[in-house]
């Protein structure tokens, strides 16, 4: 398998790290809390490192909106299963623009670099 085919997967993973990331963080109570913190340091490297590795095959641009879209749906999606933040059809509505978003961007043709 050709490592640029991996682009998108990575990709992906990556974005649902930075959801991990991004929860650890309202988590830890402004680093205090040990394990919130350390799952923030690991999700984080792992959720950068990954968007690094798929902008080697992807348009910086477009992986870095891929990325946050995807990793900040999923963050709001999470807080509010949880109950963390309140639930609503508006809110529901506008996280699947974004998801809706990244997608098409998946589905534009590749330019050259």
């Amino acid at each position: 398998m050709r490592a640029g085919r991996l682009a998108w997967p990575v990709l992906l993973v990556s974005a649902v790290l930075e959801a991990v990331w991004a929860t650890a963080l309202g988590l830890s109570n402004g680093f205090t809390e040990p394990l919130p913190t350390q799952v923030f340091l690991v999700a984080a490297g792992l959720s950068l490192g990954g968007l690094g590795y798929a902008t080697r095959h992807i348009p910086l641009g477009t992986a870095y909106a891929v990325w946050v879209g995807i990793g900040a749906a999923l963050t709001v999606g999470w807080a509010m299963a949880t109950g963390a933040e309140p639930f609503s059809v508006l809110k529901l509505l506008f996280i699947a623009g974004i998801v809706g978003c990244a997608a098409g961007l998946k589905r534009l043709p590749a330019s050259p670099r």
